[in-house]
């Protein structure tokens, strides 16, 4: 795109007399100038990591540059922007740092300005007036330019970004999939990722909250600030994520971070030392996000919730184990058969105390305690019986675990709870 004219009615006599003639007479010594000019921004940004541009290449830019500039200051053409956005695109896919080009432009316009004030000096015809509006022009010009090449640059930083980004969920997808890959394939999928070939390694399976909506949108950023490395693939129903364990702290780091800001049920899969087993550290994954009870915000880890995730890794099993131990109390009315469930899982996760389960339940303990005597006379388990605990826990579990419960069988009476 092209700017406005540098210059407006009232100052179009001034630029033609003298600024017209300043700018005509450097464009004589163009080449010059521009050797002079990339010297000296290669003297001055020496260990800004600008030695990736060529000297022929800096030399070609400042002579663009520097013709655009003259050109503009003589009023003959208005200043060309789409050249400076084209050259900072140039460098942000040649990886310099913006600061590093921000310097480069600035020692340009300082070097410009040395030489039209020097140039000033021997035209008699150029009085202080002119060199003042020579001034104005260039600020004007050194901004538009200087505006343009930054668009242009963070045009390139986003589409590069965009483009590795699209590289990244491609090779988390395959991997995810369990993708069979060779020696080569699997040291470039750690390339993309920057992670190590070996691990270990752990898989993050997160429900969405809404259909192709991310369940975990700040838990990549909060993790690579805590230096964790993580890459991420959203599907319509999870967000999967390949999380990069460099020290056995970073599990209860990433386990932290979810807790924090899950929406919906997530599960972390058991470490893993091959990047190739992603597609089985997935399915446990899955496994123990199902293991958390539906329509909640819990994070389960494969490896601490043996009980969630074998009920979870069978649920149509599950669900006729559900059916069998806690169908006669789906018999009584929706209220009291909560109210009964609800005690038990809270007694178990009081580790069976009735008097921590009727803090918890703001009851009093022998309610609990005639609660759970109810389930026993109704599902013909005693929580005092280890076997009766354990299938009562695997029947619980299933039953909170299913956003739908079970197809229960009924068993024909309906009584009522304690008082």
């Amino acid at each position: 795109m092209e700017g406005r004219p540098l210059f407006g009615e009232s100052e179009k006599a001034l630029a033609e007399e003298e600024i017209s003639a300043l700018a005509t007479a450097l464009l004589d010594r163009l080449e010059q100038l521009a050797k002079e000019m990339a010297e000296r921004i290669r003297a001055g940004s020496r260990d800004l990591q600008y030695d990736v541009v060529s000297e022929e290449e800096l030399e070609e830019a400042c002579r663009t540059h520097i013709g655009n500039a003259l050109q503009a200051l003589s009023g003959r053409v208005p200043a060309d922007t789409e050249t400076a956005a084209r050259i900072g695109r140039r460098r942000a896919l040649q990886h310099v740092p913006l600061p590093t080009v921000m310097t480069a432009y600035r020692i340009g316009v300082k070097y410009l300005w040395e030489v039209v004030v020097a140039e000033a000096a021997t035209t008699p015809s150029v009085g202080s007036d002119g060199l003042v509006a020579v001034a104005t022009a260039m600020s004007e010009l050194q901004d538009s330019i200087t505006g343009a090449m930054v668009s242009g640059y963070h045009e390139a930083v986003a589409r590069r970004l965009l483009d590795s980004e699209h590289e990244r969920s491609a090779v988390v997808e395959a991997l995810l999939q369990g993708s069979s890959m060779d020696a080569d394939a699997v040291w470039s999928a750690a390339e993309v990722l920057g992670v190590p070939r070996n691990g270990p390694f752990t898989v993050v399976a997160a429900e969405v909250p809404q259909l192709g909506r991310q369940a975990l949108p700040e838990a990549p950023a909060l993790l690579n600030r805590r230096g964790i490395r993580s890459s991420w693939r959203l599907r319509p129903d999870l967000q999967l994520g390949i999380v990069y364990l460099r020290t056995p702290r970073d599990l209860d780091e990433l386990v932290d971070v979810l807790r924090h800001h899950a929406r919906q049920r997530i599960g972390v899969s058991p470490s893993y030392d091959d990047l190739c087993r992603t597609g089985d550290a997935l399915r446990f994954a899955r496994v123990a996000m199902r293991g958390g009870d539906a329509e909640s915000r819990t994070v389960t880890v494969f490896d601490d919730s043996p009980v969630a995730v074998a009920s979870a890794g069978a649920p149509d099993v599950m669900a006729r184990v559900a059916t069998n131990v806690l169908g006669p109390i789906e018999d009584l009315p929706a209220e009291e058969r909560e109210v009964l469930l609800d005690t038990l899982d809270a007694w178990f996760g009081c580790g069976g105390s009735a008097d921590e389960a009727a803090k918890r339940l703001y009851v009093h303990p022998n309610t609990v305690r005639a609660r759970l005597r109810r389930i026993a006379e109704r599902t013909g388990r005693s929580v005092a019986d280890p076997r009766g605990i354990a299938e009562l826990t695997l029947a619980l579990r299933a039953v909170r675990q299913s956003p739908d419960p079970p197809s229960w069988e009924r068993t024909g009476t309906t009584e009522t709870t304690d008082a």
